[in-house]
Formats: C-alpha cells, sequence, structure tokens
C-alpha cells in the first residue's frame, strides 16, 4: 500500500475502532463494568473471532495487512502513554503502609501461580502450535510463570476508586500487593525476553539496565523533575512548553527501557511515578487521560483483538488447555491471594475481596501476551487462550467483588454504592 492508501485506511479504521469501542463500553457500564472492560471485548469482537468471521471481505478491506503497522505503532503509544498515567496517579506511601501484609499477599500471589504457569508449560511445550520452536523450556515457564503472576493493577486501582475504597485497608492491601506483584512479574518478563534475544550476558543487562533506569529517574531524576514541577506552580498551569518537555521525556523514557530488552510501557510507568505531585501530576492527568484513553487506547486493544483467534481453540486438546490455564489461573491467583489474607490476619470477607480483585488480570495480561507474540515467544493459539484468559478473569472481577464484599459493606455503611464507572 502507499502512504495514501494507509492514510485512507488509518481513518477508517479509526472510526470503526472508536464507534465499538464506545458502543461496547456503554454497554458494559449498563451491566456494572468498568467501561475499559467493554473495550477489552470490542476489540476482540474487531478480530477475526466475529467481525473477520461473518464479514471476512469488509474486515480485509478496513484492516488490510499492511495497515498493521501504523496501528501496532499508535498501540504502543497508546499502551505507554496509559502507563506514564497510571505511574502519575501511584502512591508510594501504598508501600509502607500495612507492608507486611501486602508483601505476604503479594508473595502467595507470585509464587502459587509462578509455579502452577511454569508447570503447565512443561506440559504445552510439548504441544505443537503453542510456543515457538525456538522457545526452551525454561524460557516458556519464565513466560508462562510470568503471564500467570500478573495481576491487572490498573483495572484494580479503577475498581477500587469507583467503589469509594481509596485509602481504605482493603484498598491499600490490594493495590500495595498488585503493584509489588505487577513489578517482579515484569522483571521476570524482562529476563526472558532478553535471554530470547541473545543470551544471558543480554538478560543480564536488560535488568542491570532497567534497575539503574529506574534507579536514576526515582533519585536524581526526581530532583530534575521538582524544577518542573515548581516552574508549573509559578505559572500556575501546565503550560505548552511544560507539556512539550513531558512528552519529550516520555519519548525518551521508552526509548531507553525499548533499547536496553525492556518494554516502553516500563519507561512510561517509571517516570510517571517520578513526576512530582501536586499541580504538575493534576493538569497533565487532565490534559492526556482523554486522548489516552479514548483514542490511543482502543487502538491497542484493536491490535490485540486482531491477532485473537478464538475461534482457533475449536478442538478437544486446545478447549482442555484453555480450561486448564482459566483453573490455574484462578486458583493460582485468587485462591492463594485469599488464604495469605487471612493467614495475615484479615476477616474473611476482606480476604476474599483481595482474591477477586488479585485475580484479575486485565490490560496488564494484554501486554504481555502481546510482547509474547511480537517476540516470537509464544503463537496465535496460546495468544487466543492467554488472552481469553485474561477477558474471563477480569469481568468476573465487579460481580464476583460486589457478591464477596459490596452488598455486604453497603448494609452495614461502611462503603458507598458507586456507579460502574465514574
Amino acid at each position: 500500500m502507499t502512504a495514501g492508501q494507509l492514510s485512507v485506511a488509518f481513518f477508517l479504521q479509526m472510526f470503526v475502532v472508536l464507534a465499538t469501542a464506545r458502543v461496547v463500553g456503554l454497554l458494559a457500564r449498563r451491566i456494572g463494568q468498568p467501561q475499559v472492560v467493554g473495550e477489552m471485548v470490542a476489540g476482540v469482537l474487531l478480530g477475526p473471532s466475529l467481525f473477520g468471521l461473518l464479514l471476512p471481505a469488509l474486515h480485509a478491506r478496513i484492516f488490510p495487512a499492511d495497515s498493521m503497522k501504523v496501528l501496532y505503532v499508535g498501540a504502543q503509544l497508546g499502551v505507554g502513554l496509559y502507563m506514564f498515567l497510571v505511574g502519575l496517579e501511584f502512591d508510594t506511601a501504598l508501600l509502607r503502609r500495612r507492608l507486611r501484609r501486602a508483601l505476604a499477599v503479594s508473595a502467595s500471589g507470585m509464587v502459587v501461580p509462578f509455579i502452577l504457569g511454569s508447570s503447565l508449560a512443561l506440559a504445552l511445550v510439548q504441544m505443537p502450535d503453542l510456543f515457538s520452536a525456538r522457545a526452551t523450556r525454561w524460557e516458556a515457564m519464565l513466560f508462562l510463570g510470568a503471564a500467570m503472576c500478573i495481576t491487572a493493577f490498573p483495572m484494580l486501582a479503577r475498581i477500587i476508586h469507583e467503589r469509594g475504597l481509596t485509602g481504605t485497608a482493603l484498598g491499600t492491601l490490594a493495590l500495595a500487593a498488585g503493584c509489588i506483584d505487577d513489578a517482579v512479574a515484569w522483571c521476570i518478563l524482562a529476563i526472558v525476553l532478553a535471554s530470547f534475544g541473545g543470551g544471558t550476558a543480554v538478560a543480564v543487562m536488560a535488568i542491570a539496565g532497567g534497575v539503574l533506569y529506574a534507579a536514576t529517574v526515582l533519585t536524581l531524576g526526581r530532583v530534575l523533575l521538582a524544577r518542573l514541577g515548581a516552574s508549573v506552580d509559578r505559572a500556575g498551569r501546565v503550560t505548552p512548553t511544560h507539556l512539550g518537555i513531558v512528552l519529550m521525556l516520555f519519548m525518551l523514557a521508552g526509548w531507553i527501557t525499548d533499547a536496553i530488552g525492556m518494554h516502553t510501557v516500563f519507561g512510561g510507568f517509571v517516570l510517571g511515578v517520578a513526576m512530582p505531585r501536586g499541580r504538575l501530576t493534576a493538569d497533565l492527568q487532565r490534559q492526556l487521560e482523554p486522548f489516552a484513553v479514548v483514542f490511543l487506547l482502543p487502538m491497542f486493544f484493536t491490535f490485540s483483538g486482531l491477532n485473537t483467534r478464538l475461534d482457533m481453540v475449536n478442538n478437544a486438546p486446545l478447549l482442555g488447555v484453555a480450561l486448564t490455564v482459566l483453573a490455574a489461573a484462578c486458583l493460582g491467583k485468587g485462591v492463594a491471594c485469599w488464604a495469605a489474607s487471612r493467614w495475615s490476619g484479615e476477616d474473611n470477607r476482606t480476604a476474599m475481596a483481595v482474591g477477586t480483585l488479585m485475580n484479575a488480570r486485565g490490560l496488564m495480561e494484554l501486554i504481555v501476551v502481546n510482547i509474547g507474540l511480537q517476540h516470537g515467544i509464544i503463537q496465535p493459539a496460546l495468544f487466543s487462550v492467554l488472552v481469553l484468559m485474561a477477558i474471563v478473569t477480569t469481568l468476573a472481577a465487579s460481580p464476583v467483588f460486589e457478591w464477596v464484599y459490596g452488598r455486604h459493606a453497603r448494609r452495614s455503611g461502611d462503603l458507598e454504592a458507586a456507579p460502574a464507572n465514574p
């Protein structure tokens, strides 16, 4: 396709993507789900699992193969910017409050699913069309273990905010545990990606580079960014110059982490955490969040959906794999975190709520499986199975949380009724 044809295809694609995301997202809100869950589902509906299956000619016309490169770039920008915004909202004080209980929950939420995922990978690596032929056994074990460890941290934060649990014992415990889980899972994933690309030395360089990047940004970077925050305070708002500086830093952070073997989202998230709180972060969220969430993020969901072939799960062996992965995910995350919460002294209702929230995979799982597919670690069949697991566990989070915690809390006056989406 020529540049002009790609441009025409892009505008039509974005019309379809945005319209579908809005409609399905609004329907999701009507049934008590966050809108972002509906947008996840919308991405799958636009892929070959439904749209491409029912109207293959029209699907190929709207989403020609040559245009996927453009959509991919937009998807990476969207998810990177979204994780930057998540970093802006992240409260490091959460890791200092209730640290002992958070460590207990996060440890169980990492160790148990990692063992289950790694053990499952030992069996799945023998099956055709799941892992790449280039993936070694230990790379398969590390990847699936990391995929099982992931918690939908942005989704978890959104549910906690919507339900009025920010600052509560439950909200603090779940957010702190989810943050620790995802940090460790990203480190494991970095090892897999680096080793898959060139051996142990590359893996060590990626981890060392990631640690150096994070340490530099969170120490020296914070000092320099404080000057930017002071400039914003003097101006009374984030000016176009301030916004330009932040976006340049975001692009630089993404390039650095991508170049050292980590993923772009890691750079964006750490930069967001380092930003000085106050008028700067408030204005950045106000200016960037609508564009990132409404326009860019649906591109990521659609790109994921275009790579998802649920029709591939069409035989007994693959259906068995899908059910086994789903069972292992729920057992390893939900049940293990519930047990750890009970062991650390939480009442049963709070422990069940923590397990429910930690079990949601959401956007973070989609990021991980997309990385695995793009780097050739997994193949489309396993990609589809893992996307299905992410959708099911995420869809279950809100209604199950409401059943085990929300309705009881409202009866006792501890929790105000909240809409499904603010």
